[in-house]
């Protein structure tokens, strides 16, 4: 029997984003009554453990019977012979999720989740996007460097059978990123239904590092989402909300139910992406054996760094190779989450895979001294859970600017975590249209794997983390926590860069 997870150790499992106000000075925030109204007046304490409440038991996860082999999405073809033309179509159709039955879902270029996209490192790319939804949708391009007005947040909106070109040179270096939608208050159900892809960027650098790069043999992309299916078998989202995060009890992994992975004895890399609403993962092997990791969000680490679990909050990447010919492979071997639930059975063949090495320098990521000594320019304090959740103390308006900062400039954010009277929660904080540096949490070094390019970052209850972030494009971007449902009740801000 599976433990259940308290409301403090969801408060451990979940995250959020957040926004704040000018670029050359500081906005003081006055942690101390900024959000008085809102925990005096709009929840008392009898409210606030009704809230908790709706997380004191949350469900885990079905064991993976491991019955069906690993689904592996399509690589993206090219619309052209120079191949540096996509189009991409936001649909709705039906999958067989279940033998048998067919499930109402949305999809990229198909009915279920999307193709990978694969770039290279200074490409000039065009995407076409067609929305062929009866709803309004966006593109974001989740991690990816692009132009504000290309970044597909809630201000570039299609509507039902609109269709949009976005162009752009790929400049950030060798990275696992994702698209998804970002329509303003609907982001949550539309990403539930089946909204979301791959996103590869290779260049120079990662093709001569000799790591595992067969696509879907030795290279495996993993999307995990766990979903809560009705007695239809239909993604009932409405049903299924929570405000403070919507978390099922049937796992999907690239939109297989029960999947295994088939693979020789040979190194394996595995590019996890936690691509659930609000759940978070803390991945682990059965046997207690170590594993990896080469990358976060935005590029490869400077050195492998070995762990025996990682833990995902939503939209987080990493990627980890496993090394299966050094395994005792006569026992079940799976990939576990932190109660014990089996996410990913592995089937090892005893053939003998392709040699590969994980060189032990791959990158030459750092944080100057300068940056180091950079005041902070602005603070941002996320609080709340439910559908009172704000950053700063606001709620998301899409006609004011929060922040200002100039194209190129390197500026230090700081980001509270602000506690209420039941300890609070984890909120993920992600920005857009930019990859950030992870100075401090609570004053001290990030861990070693997360010493690399990083988008979203998980922050606790009560921690404050300071990051370094320039843009290197113009425009309007987002700043938000990745548990959708806090996303799309207003737990958002806007960045204007000039």
């Amino acid at each position: 029997m599976k433990t259940k997870i308290t409301a403090f150790m969801i408060s451990l499992l979940v995250i959020s984003g957040c926004s704040s106000n000018s670029s050359q000075s500081v906005e003081e925030v006055d942690h101390s009554n900024m959000n008085e109204e809102m925990d005096h007046s709009t929840m008392n304490q009898d409210e606030m453990e009704n809230e908790h409440m709706s997380h004191d038991e949350v469900v885990s996860l079905n064991d993976s019977t491991g019955e069906n082999e690993l689904k592996i999405p399509s690589v993206l073809e090219h619309d052209d012979e120079k191949g540096s033309v996509y189009t991409v179509r936001a649909q709705k159709g039906k999958t067989e999720i279940f033998d048998g039955t067919e499930t109402v879902t949305y999809g990229y270029n198909g009915s279920f989740l999307g193709p990978m996209i694969r770039l290279e490192k200074g490409d000039t790319v065009k995407i076409k996007t067609v929305n062929e939804l009866d709803e309004e949708t966006t593109f974001h391009w989740h991690g990816l460097e692009v132009a504000g007005s290309a970044d597909g947040g809630p201000h570039e909106s299609l509507k039902p059978g609109e269709e949009k070109v976005i162009e752009f040179k790929v400049e950030q270096e060798a990275s696992t990123l994702w698209f998804h939608p970002h329509p303003e208050g609907k982001t949550a159900e539309q990403v539930y239904n089946g909204l979301a892809g791959l996103i590869y960027i290779e260049d120079d650098n990662s093709k001569s590092l000799g790591l595992p790069n067969e696509y879907g043999k030795n290279d495996i992309p993993l999307i995990f989402q766990d979903r809560t299916f009705d007695d239809k078998k239909q993604l009932n989202f409405s049903a299924a909300m929570n405000d403070d995060g919507t978390i099922g009890d049937t796992l999907l992994i690239n939109g297989t139910l029960n999947p295994k992975l088939a693979v020789n004895k040979e190194k394996v890399r595995l590019r996890l992406l936690n691509g659930s609403n609000a759940r978070n993962y803390t991945f682990k092997l059965n046997t207690g054996d170590s594993f990896v990791q080469i990358a976060t969000d935005g590029g490869f680490l400077n050195k492998p760094v070995t762990l025996k679990e990682i833990t995902l909050t939503p939209s987080e990447r990493a990627e980890i190779v496993i090394d299966f010919s050094q395994l005792d492979t006569e026992n079940e071997l799976a990939l576990i989450n932190e109660d014990g639930s089996i996410l990913l059975p592995f089937e090892v063949s005893d053939q003998n895979g392709k040699v590969s090495e994980i060189p032990g320098e791959m990158n030459n990521f750092s944080i100057t001294e300068e940056e180091k000594s950079l005041p902070v320019t602005k603070k941002l304090e996320l609080f709340g859970m439910m559908d009172q959740v704000t950053i700063n103390g606001k709620k998301f308006d899409p006609e004011r600017i929060d922040f200002t900062q100039q194209q190129g400039e390197t500026e230090v954010w700081e980001i509270y975590n602000k506690p209420d009277e039941m300890g609070g929660m984890i909120h993920p904080f992600h920005i857009h249209g930019a990859q950030f540096k992870i100075l401090s949490r609570n004053g001290e070094e990030p861990p070693e794997n997360e010493r690399g390019w990083k988008d979203s970052i998980s922050i606790h209850p009560d921690e404050t983390v300071k990051i370094a972030i320039q843009f290197k494009h113009k425009g309007v971007y987002m700043f938000h926590c990745h548990i959708l449902e806090h996303e799309d009740n207003g737990m958002m801000g806007q960045v204007k860069v000039e």
